[in-house]
């Protein structure tokens, strides 16, 4: 192996973004923010910008070794630091300043990835600030965010930004393609991801998402104008949520009984008990969160395709009355009220 294109090969739909990192990759800058949403494949870009920068110089089976380290993501001059809560602690930010200053194992650069990065508080940024401003010459800073905070805004003029986008739906399909998926469930998990290439390989293996599919469809014509058949769908599309995140919620239990296992042994002093329950309700949530993203998606299709073939402006007032309710996610309301609120809307529309 040599370090070519096929080294950006798990990078999906993000040609503006391989560029940009290709281009930099010989003569990098002290720090980059890959910018983008979960699942878009930033992770992937950065063990692949790993790989160029430390196979640089390298020739023969010590380059195709470098490479193969780093887009495995074991390379002992790649280094992933990511919080274990819900926002990066002191000593996980001590640690990564730490590793900053420290020498390369190998070579003659060090790549340090900070994954999470936008749930930095203020206190970490600013103790991070004098790392990123002035980090060894050998040390390289990439930090994975999928948002910048008004209190980020500084860290992020101290980076070369690279921005990624949610993956097209059409390079989903032939992605999962390339997996072994059937086109139309292939393009129905590719709806359903949202351009996250981490859900849609969950998803490839879910059954019932077709299921889901084809029960999102049919709301819109359920919906007679009444609060009951609101009410009725919306405890049936919750069901199948809750049903959705069956096989995570098992694999939690699995988790959590393997941890008391290791408390009785060596005590809960230190265990990570409250670090793993945040993990997990952050995953619970954002499988909920993508849920209702994918339903309103569907839903949304079924008045575009009505428009298609009768220009109606109810249809046009339920797509906004969709967009808004999916806009209104981000501020984390009642699942139940906010489904109850649209469906009773596109009834009236």
């Amino acid at each position: 192996m040599t370090v070519t294109a096929q080294t950006w090969s798990e990078v999906i739909g993000q040609p503006d973004a391989v560029a940009q990192l290709r281009a930099t990759a010989a003569a990098p800058v002290h720090a980059y923010m890959l910018l983008g949403p979960h699942g878009s494949g930033r992770w992937a870009a950065a063990k692949a910008f790993a790989a160029e920068v430390l196979s640089s110089g390298l020739d023969g089976e010590a380059a195709d070794r470098a490479v193969r380290l780093a887009l495995r993501g074991e390379h002992p001059d790649l280094v992933r630091v990511a919080p274990s809560g819900n926002e990066y602690r002191k000593e996980e930010v001590d640690f990564l300043i730490t590793e900053a200053s420290r020498t390369p194992v190998e070579g003659g650069r060090k790549v340090i990835v900070a994954d999470r990065f936008h749930t930095a508080n203020s206190t970490t940024i600013g103790r991070l600030l004098k790392t990123l401003e002035e980090p060894p010459e050998s040390t390289i800073i990439v930090l994975l965010s999928e948002e910048v905070s008004d209190e980020q805004i500084t860290i992020a003029s101290r980076c070369m930004t690279v921005r990624f986008q949610a993956v097209p739906h059409a390079e989903t399909v032939a992605w999962l393609a390339s997996r072994g998926v059937d086109a139309a469930r292939a393009d129905t998990v590719a709806l359903a991801s949202g351009g996250d290439l981490t859900r849609a390989a969950d998803l490839a293996e879910d059954d019932d998402v077709v299921a889901r599919y084809n029960a999102w469809r049919g709301v819109p014509d359920r919906l007679d104008g009444t609060g009951a058949a609101a009410a009725i769908a919306v405890e049936e599309m919750r069901g199948l949520i809750d049903k959705a995140a069956l096989p995570i919620e098992a694999r939690h239990e699995a988790e959590r009984e393997a941890l008391a296992e290791r408390e009785e042994q060596l005590g809960a002093r230190g265990s990570g008990r409250k670090d793993l329950e945040t993990a997990h309700k952050r995953e619970i949530r954002r499988l909920r969160v993508d849920e209702l993203r994918f339903g309103f998606a569907t839903m949304a299709g079924v008045y575009r395709d009505r428009l298609r073939s009768e220009a109606r402006p109810k249809d046009v007032g339920a797509i906004e009355a969709i967009r808004e309710a999916n806009e209104a996610l981000v501020r984390n309301p009642n699942e139940a009220l906010l489904l109850q609120a649209l469906f009773v809307r596109l009834a009236l529309e």
